[in-house]
């Protein structure tokens, strides 16, 4: 339907809207097609690009034909004679050329009426909010200024609350940097928790952001144990790829395990089931410092498929994320 219609326009307002028009879409699909990588999209943005090029060959070829003088008939002298009887229908022919549209004001009214469209087309992923430009922005972390902090940090000067946890670890590139960077956050959360098994005097506030994919929670420790001492206790527990190494300068090491599952039942009288072991996790620990005097942040990435993004997604993530919790955890 939409051919026909277009088969129907005067010459010289189809061919320079469809010479619009596939210049926009072609440009506009070659810069797509450049930023993602995608070669079927370079392919239908040149098939766009190349129509558009025959459609300016033909226009030019019209133009060249309109200018061109048309070749002088030889007049008879007998056909003199019929020359003044003729005059009234070349003044009627000539009346009827006036009245003809021109075709250069209609090229201009075509390309007038449609660079509007042109123009949103190319500008509007800039104008309107772009999905890319904050995908795990789409929710955000809710604020928790009139929360009352645990006592525990009130003896912690330097603990930061869980909001400020999830304001630094919800980052518009954290997608990127676990290597999903089309899927946008699901939920985040942030709270200001003490360590179990402390008697709520050690803080550990923690975040956490949920993708389709993955799942990320931060956490920080305000205890006394080094990362070395740590090690040293991983030695004794379950966990397995254990990997030491520094990352911002400071201590830091590399293991696995496995989340909880814990299963609630809201029914009457039922008490919940039993914690059953969750899918498997990878966590990075870093010191709060470079002297590894104690305490330490998390960084514990997993999926509900069992799938675990490479290590060096970790590393990426403590690398932008950690300089970003405020000072006072350093």
């Amino acid at each position: 339907m939409l051919g026909f219609l277009v088969r129907l326009l005067p010459f010289w307002v189809r061919e320079p809207l469809l010479i619009l028009v596939g210049s926009v879409f072609g440009m506009r699909i070659m810069y797509l097609a450049h930023r993602d990588g995608e070669w079927v999209a370079a392919a239908i943005g040149l098939v766009f690009l190349v129509f558009t090029a025959v459609r300016v060959h033909t226009v030019a070829r019209a133009l060249r034909a309109r200018r061109a003088p048309a070749p002088a008939a030889a007049v008879a002298p007998a056909a003199v004679a019929l020359a003044a009887p003729a005059a009234p229908a070349a003044q009627a022919v000539a009346v009827a050329a006036e009245k003809e549209p021109n075709a250069w004001g209609q090229a201009v009214a075509a390309v007038a009426v449609f660079a509007a469209l042109g123009a949103a087309l190319w500008l509007g992923p800039h104008l309107l909010p772009s999905d890319d430009d904050g995908a795990s922005r789409a929710v955000s972390c809710a604020g928790g200024e009139d929360e009352e902090l645990p006592g525990a940090y009130r003896k912690t000067p330097r603990a930061v609350t869980g909001d400020e946890l999830c304001n630094a670890l919800n980052r518009p590139d954290l997608a990127q940097l676990l290597g999903t960077p089309a899927e946008t956050a699901t939920a985040v959360s942030g709270t200001s928790n003490t360590a179990p098994l402390t008697d709520g005097k050690v803080a550990q506030p923690e975040a956490e952001v949920q993708f389709d994919t993955y799942t990320v929670n931060v956490s920080v420790t305000y205890n006394e144990l080094s990362i070395a001492q740590y090690v040293k206790l991983m030695e004794y527990g379950e966990e397995t790829d254990v990997r030491t190494l520094s990352v911002l300068g400071r201590p830091a090491v590399l293991a696995s395990g496995h989340t909880m599952k814990i299963e609630i039942n809201l029914g009457g009288g039922g008490s919940g089931g039993p914690v059953e072991q969750g899918p498997p996790a990878r966590t990075l620990s870093v010191a709060l410092d470079a002297k590894d005097r104690g305490g330490y942040c998390d960084i514990t990435v997993w999926s509900t498929s069992g799938a675990l993004p490479d290590d060096s997604a970790l590393l990426d993530i403590a690398e932008k994320v950690l300089p970003t919790i405020p000072d006072r955890t350093v």
